[in-house]
């Protein structure tokens, strides 16, 4: 993976000078048909980055068998055609020089903005990544995941209990969930058949109205139960008040480090949105390609087809084994006829 110090603010600024704004009126674009849309764009950016590194492999799609977007933990994953839309007009300006994982670290951040959160300056110069496979998300955070993992998932990536705090519980500041991701919360919490005693009872009947035992599992209710519409620091107040809807974020007050984190914020508020700008600039840098690294996909869906099919070159005098050599011609047979 290449270095973060090669990611920069303004990369495209004269091969594709009008790439960022281009991003940007495709997702000012979807957001007069989904008003909703700035929570999923946010939501695919972290479930692009956490799975092999910023660099585009959740957008692949075709070509390839059990693609990342399938993986259990990517489950209701969209904003793909935001990107898709994005990509085609930088495409018609500059062929072959935005990446896509670059157009989704840009979307995320004018969403987050069009939310009414913080705007930053995205760094960009991150190539596209080849492999998409669903195995590759098994170190997905999960909604039922323990503190400690939760900890350890984001340690791995080089982020802190701090940036855990404002990228999982503060993110929630914006979106809906489905019902399917809360009723053991409700219903059978721990094994039992009784609701999770850290709700407030101010909160559980309306929980309860939103997602009945005998409802459907895909119907949704908003992550912030106060202010869910719009981007503030509610989020984290409701974890501190036994308000949260997701038992990740409820958990979040049960370690004594990340409930000085949510603490500090709730009475702090006006660092908030600061820290959480931070914090996505962090989670973009990481095991970023870069350089020669990846590459430069022509429509973010697919790896471009001489990745699939490489041309066949000569190796000169070097020798090749019997069973590398069949594998190579039908390779060559596969590709070309």
């Amino acid at each position: 993976m290449g270095s973060r110090s090669e990611l920069q603010v303004g990369f495209y600024s004269d091969k594709c000078p009008f790439a960022e704004a281009t991003v940007e009126a495709a997702v000012v674009d979807a957001a007069v048909v989904n008003p909703r849309v700035a929570p999923i764009l946010l939501r695919l950016h972290f479930h692009d980055c956490f799975v092999e590194g910023c660099d585009g492999s959740i957008l692949i799609t075709t070509g390839v068998q059990d693609a990342e977007i399938s993986a259990s933990a990517h489950q209701g994953v969209m904003g793909f055609d935001v990107i898709a839309k994005a990509k085609a007009a930088i495409e018609a300006q500059c062929p072959g020089v935005v990446s896509c994982a670059d157009i989704v670290a840009i979307a995320a951040r004018d969403a987050v903005a069009l939310a009414g959160g913080p705007t930053y300056e995205v760094e960009t110069g991150r190539r596209d990544g080849r492999l998409s496979s669903a195995n590759m998300a098994w170190r997905m955070p999960q909604f039922h995941d323990s503190v400690h993992t939760l900890r350890l998932k984001f340690f791995e990536k080089g982020l802190t209990e701090a940036d855990l705090v404002l990228l999982s519980g503060g993110a929630h500041t914006i979106g809906t969930t489905a019902c399917f991701f809360v009723r053991d919360r409700l219903y059978a919490f721990m094994g039992t058949n009784t609701s999770d005693p850290t709700i407030s009872p101010a909160l559980l009947p309306s929980l309860e109205r939103q997602c009945p035992k005998d409802g459907s599992p895909m119907d949704r209710l908003l992550l912030d139960q106060v202010t869910g519409e719009r981007f503030d620091v509610q989020s984290l107040i409701n974890i501190k008040n036994g308000l949260s809807v997701l038992p990740s974020d409820s958990i979040l007050y049960d370690n004594n480090i990340t409930k000085s984190v949510v603490d500090f914020y709730s009475v702090d508020k006006s660092s908030f949105a600061e820290d959480f700008a931070v914090a996505m600039i962090k989670m973009g840098r990481i095991d970023v390609n870069t350089g020669t690294e990846g590459e430069i996909r022509q429509v973010c869906e697919t790896v471009n087809p001489s990745q699939i099919c490489p041309p066949f070159t000569s190796t000169g005098s070097r020798l090749i084994s019997d069973h590398l050599l069949l594998a190579l011609l039908f390779l060559v047979l596969f590709c070309f006829y």
